[in-house]
């Protein structure tokens, strides 16, 4: 019980890249940390977020920009990514943290 209270209230967590969207700058199979919440979200930055239409897919794509109170987010590996180029932008709602810089 006390280790799944701590969980919630730690504000960093371990995220796991799978897949090749985000090369050249995350690769697939790395573990990087990332801080839970909105608050650090601009753009450029890197998020973690729940996936707009696939419920429990989570996605780490680049935040590019925002429209209309919503992020557009993108791949940094265009030709292997999902991303608001099928799913439009998202709403901030879904973002769960933002990684942390190397």
């Amino acid at each position: 019980m006390i280790m799944g209270l701590m969980a919630r209230w730690v504000p960093i967590f371990r995220v796991k890249v799978i897949g090749p969207s985000m090369l050249p700058t995350l690769g697939n199979g790395e573990i990087h940390l990332a801080v839970r919440g909105r608050i650090f979200a601009r753009r450029g930055a890197i998020a973690v977020f729940a996936h707009p239409q696939r419920p429990g897919l989570t996605q780490i794509k680049r935040l590019v920009g925002k429209s209309d109170g919503r992020w557009w987010v993108e791949g940094d590996n265009a030709e292997a990514s999902t991303d608001s180029r099928d799913f439009g932008g998202i709403d901030p709602l879904l973002i769960q943290g933002i990684l942390l810089r190397k």
